[in-house]
């Protein structure tokens, strides 16, 4: 085996530019486009000046990754697409009103990534949109995905808990979107930053939202995993990103519980439904269905993998937001990883990662003899935190 180690980051971000979207659009929604892009302002740093551009240059962003010594990335989205509030990825869900052109907003983004992630085919694993609206048309959707080579499946934002328009994810109305996405081999995915109820306008609601974004964002492993989900879906997989990891198998461990007092039909003086009660304990569903994707984690995330099995963990960059660990991955990982196993170092780089979207590591081994960091180079525990790292990598313990 090769001393250099494949990296694929199961996170990184990519959007087009509102020119390019533009042309994505059905032109019936052109004139209306027009007008919302003439309203519009950017407020993320990581999508203005020049920095913009590696959402979508592909020869500028496949330089600052191979320079980092990442050879594959999964590919959420990341800049606004047309009628958009915000970032598409930390967005609130569309209301009634609103519906018809955030979809068509999405189906732009997906017609773009289908073609960008067409540049690199064996490189990228493009994550195509679906909104919870209404299923049927989140099955279409689901459906064009792939068909047009988004290998890296659906992302299905969360369900606020202030929208009763919207079935909750623990409902049996999405069985035909998770019907669709088993038959069709889609990944079902969920990244940070939905979920969330309206904060409204005050001076903490940013704050509020960023203390509670966490516990909105893990409610949808809950729901799937409680709701038997998997236990209707057993070759369904689900993986959740950029939302930690060592807050899973103490969950696990509270499911467990719960399902094996419901064998007595009650949780402490509560009782519970006989339909309720799953199959198997949660921890095999978890075992066999979910897996998290460990964006630039710390050396106690890292460490994760001896609670949960390192079968269970996808490493990520998050390239290439303020707070990823490019262009100082080699550094990230000697803090992080330094004393990890080599077997299961390599699982978490890339294996997994291959296993569930579909890279091929034999294809990607020449360039990652090139570029990748060396097994002896990680094994360095990092003495100090490189200048101008901006990433929560190298703050958190």
């Amino acid at each position: 085996m090769s001393q250099h180690l494949t990296l694929i980051s199961a996170d990184c971000h990519a959007g087009a530019n509102h020119e390019t979207y533009r042309s994505y659009l059905e032109a019936k929604y052109l004139d209306q486009f027009d007008a919302w892009r003439g309203r519009y302002k950017n407020p993320f740093r990581d999508l203005q000046d020049d920095g913009r551009s590696r959402n979508w240059d592909s020869a500028r962003r496949m330089k600052d990754l191979e320079a980092d010594g990442q050879v594959g990335e999964v590919v959420f989205p990341n800049t606004v697409p047309p009628f958009f509030p915000t970032a598409q990825h930390i967005a609130p869900q569309p209301t009634a009103a609103d519906y018809e052109l955030r979809r068509a907003g999405i189906r732009a983004h997906n017609r773009w990534l289908s073609d960008w992630c067409a540049e690199e085919p064996d490189r990228r694993a493009g994550i195509g949109q679906v909104f919870l609206n209404n299923v049927d048309d989140a099955v279409e959707d689901a459906t064009w995905i792939a068909a047009h080579g988004l290998r890296g499946g659906v992302l299905i934002p969360g369900a606020p808990p202030d929208r009763p328009d919207i079935e909750p994810l623990y409902s049996n109305y999405y069985d035909p979107l998770w019907r669709t996405c088993e038959d069709l081999g889609l990944v079902v995915n969920h990244h940070s930053g939905g979920g969330a109820p309206n904060y409204g306008k005050h001076a903490a609601s940013m704050l509020m939202w960023m203390a509670e974004t966490p516990f909105y964002s893990r409610r949808a492993v809950t729901a799937l995993v409680l709701s038997g989900v998997f236990e209707r879906f057993p070759t369904l997989k689900f993986v959740l990103t950029e939302i930690g990891a060592s807050w899973l198998p103490p969950l696990i461990e509270q499911w467990d519980q719960f399902h094996a007092q419901m064998q007595h039909g009650r949780i402490g003086e509560m009782g519970m439904p006989v339909e309720a009660r799953l199959k198997e304990k949660p921890s095999f569903y978890v075992d066999r269905n979910v897996w998290l994707g460990m964006s630039f984690p710390s050396p106690s995330e890292a460490e994760t993998w001896k609670k949960i099995g390192a079968h269970k963990l996808m490493w990520g960059s998050d390239y290439p937001h303020n707070e990823a660990c490019w262009p100082y991955t080699r550094e990230h990982l000697r803090r992080s990883f330094h004393d990890t196993p080599e077997r299961e170092l390599r699982m978490m780089l890339s294996e997994n990662i291959a296993g569930v979207y579909g890279f091929d590591l034999v294809k990607l081994a020449p360039l990652a003899d090139q570029v990748g960091p060396t097994l002896d180079e990680v094994r360095v525990p990092l003495d100090a935190i490189p200048e101008g790292a901006t990433s929560p990598a190298f703050y958190r313990n």
